[in-house]
């Protein structure tokens, strides 16, 4: 049996969409596949039963390197590509693959707003290191699995008699991917069924704010459930609103219909909600005739032009219309 050793170290999201890579060497090979990661994150591939072990650091991968180097790894598949897992792949010494980052082609696209970016989502990126073993893209899509423990009773959560219900997930990692509090008060208004709020502890007191504005039928959990349960939630939703962040992967995992809303990135970096060969259950909501967009790859804390028209300017009665 092959030893292989896969490397995402962060975060939710982009863990979440190694899950096709995962499965299909897995399936395909019938590998033993270990899992290099971050400690925080750890939570997100421990369920998953196509990994046989997971590895975990806190901040150097010296933290881990004896008990990998025990191991004796055929191949690594390199899904990071930073300093660190060249340190790993240094000191393992075992054939590799690396996925395609496109740097050039986004800091062009977000300096100077010209487009040489491929038309190729980063799950496929991804699974391209594994060509050289012979892999195919099955099709299948994400994977998400929720410990049993963790799996949530919406009607705990939901008012007595509620059918169905939308999930909002008001967080993201960088302001400038997040709807301001005003605006998100604005849409939970035009939702006429029961929405649930979604996010981490940074995000409580604005969830609060939120639901005591928008109306009795906006629920805050931001901060009172852990991600597994979040990820139950979204899973039982009848629609799922996102950002661009984590939960957006996962409600993609269970196949969803989702409303992304985009702000300071683009869908054209190729981390748009991924479904295989399955239907497409997107829709994406932007400011795309923004000259300043994308700003960044990543994000900011706050608008680098003051106006933060991309989320500011975004059109409700769209997302009115999707939820009809």
């Amino acid at each position: 049996m092959k030893k292989i050793l896969i490397i995402r170290f962060s975060s939710i999201g982009d863990i979440v969409l190694t899950t096709p890579v995962i499965r299909c060497v897995k399936q395909q090979l019938g590998a033993e596949i270990h899992f290099l990661t971050k400690k925080r994150f750890r939570q997100v591939v421990d369920p998953n039963p196509y990994i046989d072990q997971v590895h975990a650091i806190d901040k150097k991968v010296s933290e881990v390197m004896p008990e990998l180097k025990r191991v004796g790894f055929d191949h690594i598949i390199d899904l990071h590509r930073n300093l660190r897992s060249l340190q790993v792949k240094l000191a393992l010494r075992a054939p590799s693959h690396s996925f395609d980052k496109l740097n050039w082609q986004k800091w062009l696209m977000v300096r100077f707003k010209v487009n040489r970016l491929p038309d190729i989502h980063i799950v496929d990126r991804y699974l391209a290191t594994t060509l050289p073993l012979g892999i195919q893209k099955d099709g299948q899509g994400l994977d998400y699995f929720i410990p049993e423990a963790d799996e949530v009773d919406p009607a705990t959560i939901l008012p007595a008699n509620a059918k169905g219900y939308i999930a909002f997930v008001i967080g993201a990692a960088h302001a400038t991917k997040r709807l301001p509090e005003s605006k998100i008060i604005s849409m939970c208004q035009k939702i006429a069924q029961p929405v649930i709020l979604l996010g981490g502890p940074g995000e409580k007191e604005v969830g609060e704010s939120i639901a005591a504005a928008a109306g009795v039928h906006v629920i805050n959990t931001c901060g009172s459930l852990r991600l597994h349960q979040s990820a139950s939630v979204v899973r039982q939703a009848d629609k799922v609103i996102s950002h661009d962040t984590g939960l957006m992967h996962v409600a993609a995992a269970f196949q969803k219909e989702i409303i992304s809303i985009w702000g300071n990135t683009i869908p054209e970096f190729g981390m748009y909600p991924y479904y295989g060969t399955q239907p497409n259950r997107n829709t994406t909501q932007q400011v795309s005739h923004l000259s300043c967009r994308p700003c960044s790859k990543i994000g900011y804390q706050q608008c680098p032009k003051g106006h933060f028209k991309c989320m500011m300017e975004q059109e409700e009665e769209v997302l009115k219309i999707s939820l009809n």
